[in-house]
C-alpha cells in the first residue's frame, strides 16, 4: 500500500507542473497550500521552484518535510551518541540511517496503546469491542517503535528532519499492513493476508534532483495561515467532499503526533475537530476561498476541483470570477476508491488558473448565497 490519499496528485502532477512552468518562471516561489502526500511539492522542488507546503494535518507536513526538504539520509549522529551512552549495539559497517532502521525492526514489542486500542486482542478504553486496525503482534511492534522514538526525541536524539524521517518511514510501513480498505475510517471485518505478515520497516530512497534550500512547511489551516504567507502562484487543492482528512487518517495523525489520546467511538477516532476543514462543507467553503483569496500576498492562484465535488464546475467558476480573471482546463483522472467500492473508475478533473483583481485586496467581503 505504501502510500494511499484521497484525492492525492501524484498521477497528474505532469498537467500541474506543465501550467506552472507556464506561469511563473524557475526559480520562484510556489505555495502547495494543501500539500497532501507532498507529490506536487516534490515535483516543483525537482524543477527548481522554492517551495512553501501547508496543511492542516501533520503527518502530511512530516511526509512533505522528507520530500522536499532531503536529497539523501540525514546521519543520525544523536541517535548514534545515545545508544554508545547506553551501551546499546550499533553496526560500524552501516550508516546511522541504516543503523536506526535495523534498530527499529529489532526492537522487542510491547503492549501499549495501539495493542490495547487498535488490534483484537487488546481492551478499548471506551469499552468497545477490541478493533482489528492491526494484528496483535504487529500492533505490539509498532508500539515499540513508537515508545522508541518518542524517548529519542524526549532525550535530544534527533533532529527536526530526522524525527520527520522516522515518522514518515513508520507511516509508510503501518500503511502495508494496515487492515483497512483505504482509509483510517474505520477497518476491516475479517484479517486480510497481507495484514498478517509481520510489519517491517524500510528505507527510504531519495530524490536528489532539485532545488535543495529556501522551503518551508507550515502546519494549520489554509485560510488562517494566507495573511503570512507571499509567493508568485499558490496552488490549491482543496478536499472535494464532506469527508473529513482528520477521521479518515486518524491513526496517521496519532503517529505523527506520538501521543496517545482517547478513541473514541467503535472506530477509535481521535478528537480531531481542531482541524475540520471548512473546505468540506458546501458553505463554508466559500469563505474559505475568499479569505485565502483577499489575504494571500499572492496574484495566481492555481486551484484542482473534480467533477465529484461538492459544487459543479460552472458554480466553481463563476464564483471564482468574482475575483478576477479565470481560465480552466479539463483531464480525466482515476477515481480514489477503496477495495469494496464499486464505482465508475474515472472522473473529471478541473484546473482552475485565478488571476485575481488587484482591488480584491481592498473590497468588503462578497456574501454567497446558499445553494436551495
Amino acid at each position: 500500500m505504501g502510500q494511499r490519499y484521497i484525492g492525492a496528485k501524484s498521477k497528474i502532477a505532469h498537467e500541474i507542473l506543465q501550467e506552472i512552468t507556464q506561469l511563473v518562471p524557475t526559480g520562484g516561489t510556489i505555495v502547495d497550500l494543501m500539500c497532501g502526500t507532498g507529490a506536487i511539492s516534490l515535483e516543483l522542488r525537482k524543477q527548481n521552484y522554492k517551495v512553501t507546503a501547508v496543511d492542516v494535518m501533520s503527518q502530511a507536513c512530516h511526509i512533505t518535510k522528507v520530500k522536499i526538504l532531503l536529497s539523501k539520509p540525514p546521519l543520525f549522529l544523536g541517535f548514534k551518541k545515545y545508544m554508545i551512552k547506553n551501551n546499546e549495539k550499533i553496526l560500524s559497517d552501516i550508516s546511522g540511517y541504516e543503523n536506526i532502521i535495523h534498530t527499529l525492526n529489532n526492537l522487542k514489542p510491547i503492549k501499549g496503546y495501539f495493542w490495547k486500542e487498535f488490534s483484537p486482542d487488546g481492551t478499548p478504553r471506551n469499552g468497545s469491542t477490541p478493533r482489528k486496525y492491526f494484528s496483535a503482534k504487529n500492533a505490539q511492534k509498532i508500539d515499540a517503535v513508537r515508545a522508541f522514538v518518542q524517548k529519542l526525541k524526549k532525550e535530544k536524539a534527533l533532529s527536526d528532519v530526522e524525527y520527520s524521517l522516522l515518522v514518515h518511514d513508520v507511516i509508510m510501513s503501518i500503511n502495508d499492513v494496515a487492515n483497512i480498505a483505504g482509509t483510517y475510517g474505520h477497518y476491516l471485518s475479517k484479517f486480510v493476508t497481507r495484514t498478517l505478515e509481520p510489519i517491517e520497516f524500510k528505507l527510504t530512497q531519495f530524490e536528489n534532483r532539485g532545488l535543495f534550500k529556501g522551503h518551508k512547511i507550515i502546519n494549520g489551516h489554509a485560510e488562517k495561515l494566507a495573511s503570512s504567507i507571499k509567493a508568485d502562484l499558490c496552488y490549491i487543492d482543496p478536499p472535494y467532499k464532506k469527508r473529513q482528512y482528520a477521521a479518515n487518517y486518524h491513526i496517521l495523525e496519532t503517529i505523527a503526533k506520538g501521543d496517545e489520546p482517547i478513541a473514541e467511538g467503535q472506530s477509535g477516532l481521535r478528537n480531531w475537530w481542531d482541524q475540520y476543514s471548512d473546505f468540506c462543507s458546501k458553505i463554508k467553503i466559500y469563505d474559505a476561498f475568499e479569505k485565502i483569496f483577499r489575504e494571500m500576498k499572492c496574484d495566481i492562484f492555481l486551484i484542482s476541483y473534480s467533477s465529484e465535488g461538492l459544487h459543479s464546475k460552472e458554480v466553481m467558476l463563476e464564483f471564482f470570477q468574482k475575483f478576477g480573471d479565470v481560465s480552466v482546463r479539463e483531464f480525466a483522472q482515476k477515481r480514489f476508491k477503496s477495495r469494496n467500492e464499486i464505482a465508475k473508475e474515472t472522473i473529471v478533473e478541473y484546473l482552475f488558473c485565478l488571476k485575481a483583481k488587484p482591488e480584491i485586496k481592498l473590497e468588503k467581503p462578497i456574501i454567497v448565497e446558499s445553494e436551495k
